[in-house]
């Protein structure tokens, strides 16, 4: 299997936690979208390359198990596995984990797909791109 990428590294602050003292649901998509962004980045899909080439991204399915409750001051991570590329689509594993236990707060698998930036229709992922992600997987294209 493939090792898993760190895609975000943060805190929980006070101000994430709702009412009832743990965090949001709406900071654990924040936190896990933050990880995304990074790994399309390390991918070579990063905000230059998307404005330069009129490239975009949409996630179009995303499945969350919460596991844990995390509370202010929990020190967290985002660890990243590449499921599935495709011509247009990739699909990945995020995981979130405390870093002082090593447990394992949420899971998010998320289906994103590449479009022409203009006309909104998905694209093939360009051929170094797909490359690094399917490098990311494990498997050489």
């Amino acid at each position: 299997m493939t090792t898993p990428i760190l895609t975000y590294r943060g805190v929980v602050y006070p101000w994430h936690c709702d009412h009832m003292g743990h965090m949001n649901v709406m900071w654990y998509v924040g936190k896990f979208d933050e990880g995304t962004w990074n790994l399309l980045s390390a991918a070579g899909l990063t905000r230059e390359y998307m404005r330069d080439h009129g490239s975009a991204t949409a996630g179009v399915e995303q499945h969350i198990t919460y596991k844990q409750e995390l509370m202010a001051g929990d020190v967290i991570s985002v660890h990243t596995t590449v499921l599935e590329v495709r011509d247009r689509v990739v699909r990945f594993r995020h995981e979130m984990r405390k870093n002082d236990s090593d447990e394992v707060a949420a899971v998010m698998v998320l289906t994103a797909v590449h479009l022409d930036g203009t006309s909104r229709r998905a694209t093939a992922f360009p051929a170094p791109i797909k490359a690094k992600l399917e490098a990311f997987r494990g498997k050489q294209p």
